[in-house]
């Protein structure tokens, strides 16, 4: 009978003496871990190896093991439940989305400074939408448009559905760190959408004009026109500044704030501008 080849152990290798410093064993762990994570040789749904065995391998406590996967379990790289083996999960927002919880704590400046940053990245992850989109991602535009309409004046489901257009155009960017920004920043963005419905009763032509506004952002990216689909994300967060201004108010003199140009603003698919003679 054939002898069966053992399949490559992904934690082989992964320790190495020289690298554990007595004042951070643990950190050294977290590390060593999540590298192994990233490399890909534990992937989403592989479990870790036991407490002993990564006790053994670093010299330390399983005490100190326990801490590390506790920290990698709060950043929401692995999960662990009691009696069972601890597991590498995929990456999600969940974690993030529970530190801008945590750092707005339901505050209007901290709601503000949260509009703040949804106006810097919104803009260029629009234009990075119409550089990368997809055949298959324009489908998913259009499902979540098709919702919105149908939400008209239904408060609650429009919210919904245009968080849903955003964080779909964050998902055509191929951008993975600003889909987790998106992502993590929805339970603070759907309560300023709240506070920006409660305002006073919107009147069909305002919900019309605003769903026009996301129509004129998903046909720019579905036509690849990078530098439009810029401008109509502008537009679309330029119309809602007396809105803005009016729940967070701030210094009068104070300009409105918009992203800095970037460097296909205002051209179609990205092209060079003309050079000046």
């Amino acid at each position: 009978m054939t002898p069966r080849t053992a399949l490559p152990d992904p934690f082989d290798g992964l320790v190495v003496a020289a690298d554990i410093v007595p004042t951070r064993l643990g950190q050294v762990v977290v590390e060593k871990l999540t590298q192994a994570i990233l490399d890909e040789r534990l992937k989403p749904g592989d479990a870790l190896p036991s407490e002993g065995r990564i006790a053994m391998a670093f010299g330390i406590s399983k005490q100190i093991v326990r801490e590390a996967i506790r920290d990698l379990a709060t950043l929401g790289v692995v999960q662990i439940q009691q009696g069972k083996v601890a597991r590498v999960r995929s990456l999600d927002a969940e974690p993030l989305g529970r530190l801008f919880r945590f750092a707005v704590r339901g505050s209007k400046q901290g709601l503000a400074e949260a509009v703040e940053m949804r106006q810097l990245l919104e803009p260029p992850i629009a234009r990075l939408a119409a550089l990368r989109r997809k055949p298959e991602d324009i489908a998913k535009l259009r499902a979540v448009l098709a919702r919105m309409q149908a939400a008209l004046q239904d408060i609650p489901a429009w919210i919904e559905a245009d968080l849903d257009f955003h964080e779909t155009l964050a998902d055509l960017s191929g951008n993975r760190l600003l889909r987790l920004q998106l992502r993590g920043l929805r339970p603070i963005l759907r309560e300023v959408m709240e506070l920006f419905n409660a305002r006073r009763r919107r009147v069909d032509p305002e919900w019309r004009a605003t769903y026009r506004r996301h129509v004129a952002v998903a046909e720019a990216v579905e036509a690849g026109d990078a530098g439009a689909a810029f401008q109509a994300m502008l537009h679309h967060f330029d119309a809602a500044q007396d809105a803005i201004r009016e729940i967070f108010p701030r210094d009068a003199a104070e300009p409105a704030l918009r992203p800095p140009a970037g460097p296909t603003e205002g051209l179609r698919d990205g092209a060079p501008a003309p050079s000046k003679t």
